[in-house]
C-alpha cells in the first residue's frame, strides 16, 4: 500500500490579539513550544453549551498548533471558590468541595463527549491559596495595594497602562471606588479586591495576610504564572471576560513581576439563543446532557459549534443541529465511498489522470489557508465540502481509481486531528456489527431470505443502516 504524506505548508498563522486589536503572526516565546492558559469554568452550576463553545474552539486552537508541529502545554483552571459558589453551597447546607464536586464531574464529562482533549493541568483555586498569598505580598512590596476593613485591594492608579486590554479609560482626577464583589458589569476602572477579609458563614484560610479568601481575579494570575511562568504565549476566554477579569489579571500579574503577562489574548464571541446571549442569569440555556436527551449525537453539537468562526456570534437553534447532522452524514457517506473504492482493487492498480492529486492539493491548501486566517473553521469546513462535492463527481465519472482513493483517505485523515468531526466507530461495535453483516450475507447467499431479513431488522433496531454496493455491504449509523 502506498502511503502519501502531505506536510503542512508552514505559512504564517495569524491570530486576532485583543491586546492590539489586530491579526498578528503567531510566534511562540520559546521556538517550537507554546504555553497556553484557558479560562475554565466557575462551578456553581452545570455548564451550558455557550461555555462549551469557548472550550471547543480553544481545543481546535491547541490541536492546530500541534498540527503545525508545535509542543503545547495547556492549563485550564477550575474556579471552585467565589461569591456565587459560596452562596449556593450555603443555601444547600454543603461545604465547597461537596457542592462543587458534581459540577466538576459534569464539566469533564461534557468535555469528553464533545471530544475536547484534556488539558495538561486543571488547577483548582482552593489548591493554590499559598501562591495567591505570595502574589498579594509581591504586589504589596511594589506599592500596588492598600488595606481597608481587613481586605486587601489593588490600587488601579498605581499601574501605568491599566485598561490596555479592554480600552477602559481611567479618570486620573476621580476618587476611585472600591469593589469587593468578584464580578461587576459597569465598565469603569475601580480598585478591586485581592484578598477578602473573613466573613461569618464563609470559608476562610488563615494566612500571613490575614484570615480570609481570595478574590476571583487573583486566582487565575496565581495559577497561570505558577504553571506556565511569568510570561506565556496565549490566554483564551470569552469576550465577557475581557473586562474586568482579564484586565485585572494583567494588572495583578504585571504589577507583581514588572514583566509582560500574556503575549496573545484570544477571545471568542457568545452563543445566542434567538438572537439573545445564552446565560444562566437569563435562564435561556441548554446543557450538553439536555442536547443529548433531545436525541442528538453530540458530534453534531461539536460540528455546529465549529460551523461559525469563533469571533462571530453564533445563533443556536435546533435547526443548526439538524443541519450539522446532515453535514456529518455527507461526510460519512464520502468516507465510506473512499473506503469502498480503495478496497475495490489492488493498491498497485493504475492511478487516474491526476484528478485526485489536484483535488487533494487544493483541499489541503484551502484548509490550511482558512485555519491560518485566525482559525476560520467555516472556511476549513468549506474546503472539506468542496472536496466532497468535486470528489463525488470524479467518482461518478470514473476518474478516481483505487490508488487515488488511498491518497484521498490519507488527506482526509490528515486534517481529522484538527477538527475531529469524523464519525468514530468503536472497535467492539465494529466487530459485532461486521459479524451480523457476515451472517446476513451468508443467509442471502444460501437464499435463506427470512433469516437475512431478520438480521437486517436486528441491525436496524440498533440504529444501523446497511447499503449493498458493488464493493460489498457497508454500514452506517442511522
Amino acid at each position: 500500500m502506498t502511503v502519501v504524506y502531505y506536510p503542512p505548508r508552514m505559512s504564517d498563522l495569524k491570530l486576532f490579539n485583543t491586546l492590539t486589536r489586530e491579526k498578528e503572526t503567531f510566534e511562540p516565546l520559546i521556538p517550537g513550544e507554546v504555553r497556553m492558559y484557558s479560562c475554565g469554568p466557575t462551578v456553581y452550576n452545570h455548564l451550558h453549551i455557550g461555555n462549551m463553545r469557548t472550550f471547543v474552539w480553544g481545543d481546535v486552537l491547541r490541536r492546530y498548533l500541534e498540527w503545525r508541529g508545535l509542543r503545547v502545554k495547556q492549563v485550564m483552571n477550575v474556579t471552585d471558590v467565589e461569591d456565587k459558589i459560596i452562596r449556593n453551597a450555603a443555601a444547600a447546607g454543603q461545604d465547597l468541595q461537596t457542592y462543587t464536586a458534581p459540577f466538576i464531574e459534569s464539566f469533564h464529562a461534557s468535555l469528553a463527549k464533545l471530544r475536547v482533549r484534556k488539558a495538561d493541568a486543571y488547577p483548582r483555586a482552593t489548591e493554590y491559596i499559598p501562591q495567591m498569598v505570595a502574589l498579594v505580598q509581591q504586589l504589596n512590596d511594589r506599592g500596588h495595594t492598600y488595606t481597608a476593613d481587613g481586605s486587601t485591594y489593588f490600587k488601579v492608579s498605581t499601574l501605568d497602562g491599566y485598561g490596555k486590554l479592554s480600552r477602559v479609560e481611567i479618570d486620573e482626577t476621580s476618587e476611585y471606588s472600591r469593589i469587593e464583589s468578584d464580578e461587576y458589569e459597569k465598565e469603569s476602572a475601580r480598585d478591586f479586591v485581592l484578598w477578602k477579609a473573613k466573613k461569618d458563614n464563609e470559608p476562610a484560610w488563615m494566612t500571613p495576610i490575614g484570615e480570609g479568601r481570595p478574590g476571583w481575579h487573583l486566582e487565575c494570575s496565581a495559577m497561570s504564572m505558577d504553571l506556565l511562568g511569568e510570561t506565556f504565549d496565549i490566554h483564551t476566554g470569552a469576550v465577557d471576560l475581557i473586562f474586568p477579569h482579564h484586565e485585572n489579571e494583567i494588572a495583578q500579574s504585571e504589577g507583581a513581576t514588572g514583566k509582560p503577562f500574556v503575549r496573545y489574548w484570544i477571545h471568542g464571541e457568545h452563543l445566542n439563543i434567538d438572537q439573545q446571549k445564552m446565560s444562566k442569569s437569563l435562564g435561556n440555556i441548554y446543557t450538553v446532557p439536555e442536547i443529548e436527551s433531545m436525541g442528538y449525537d453530540l458530534l453534531a453539537l461539536r460540528y455546529a459549534l465549529l460551523s461559525v468562526p469563533y469571533r462571530t456570534k453564533l445563533n443556536f437553534t435546533t435547526q443548526s443541529l439538524d443541519d450539522a447532522k446532515n453535514a456529518l452524514s455527507r461526510i460519512e457517506s464520502f468516507l465510506l465511498r473512499v473506503d469502498e473504492v480503495s478496497r475495490s482493487a489492488p493498491h498497485d492498480a493504475k492511478h487516474s489522470d491526476g484528478a485526485a492529486d489536484q483535488l487533494i492539493g487544493k483541499f489541503l491548501t484551502d484548509f490550511e489557508t482558512a485555519m491560518d486566517d485566525d482559525l476560520n473553521t467555516a472556511g476549513a469546513l468549506g474546503a472539506l465540502f468542496t472536496l466532497i462535492r468535486e470528489g463525488n463527481i470524479a467518482f461518478d465519472e470514473g476518474r478516481i481509481l483505487a490508488g487515488d482513493a488511498e491518497g484521498l483517505k490519507t488527506a482526509l485523515m490528515k486534517i481529522d486531528p484538527v477538527l475531529d468531526i469524523f464519525p468514530m466507530r468503536e472497535a467492539n461495535l465494529d466487530a459485532e456489527i461486521d459479524a451480523l453483516i457476515e451472517a446476513r450475507n451468508a443467509a442471502r447467499k444460501a437464499r435463506n431470505f427470512a433469516e437475512s431479513d431478520r438480521l437486517r431488522d436486528e441491525l436496524v433496531s440498533r440504529g444501523i443502516v446497511l447499503e449493498d454496493t458493488p464493493g460489498g455491504t457497508r454500514w452506517r449509523k442511522a
